[in-house]
């Protein structure tokens, strides 16, 4: 899986994949990578917008934050939903 900008969508360098610094940005579009719209519990459907619920509340979703939870993901990216997703494609390839 690719990891790829909020903002622009251009692919980010592979080592943000290892370690995120708060004032990292996209180097194509000068957006912030470590703020909420770069973090696997961003999800704009849940309550503060973020999945993880004992995280404290962000008002400024791209902008870079201290939150102890972050953890980088691409836009849209749900790891239960990844998990959901092949457990069902081996269910698939292995059904009579």
């Amino acid at each position: 899986m690719s990891l790829t900008c909020y903002k622009c969508g251009k692919p980010l360098s592979d080592t943000y994949k290892i370690m995120v610094g708060r004032r990292d940005t996209c180097s194509s579009c000068m957006a912030d990578i470590r703020c909420c719209k770069m973090c696997v519990f961003y999800d704009p459907k849940a309550y503060n917008e973020c999945r993880e619920s004992s995280a404290d509340r962000v008002q400024d979703k791209e902008k870079a934050n201290f939150c102890d939870y972050f953890k980088i993901g691409s836009p849209g990216t749900n790891p239960d939903k990844e998990k959901q997703d092949a457990l069902a494609r081996a269910q698939a390839l292995f059904k009579k």
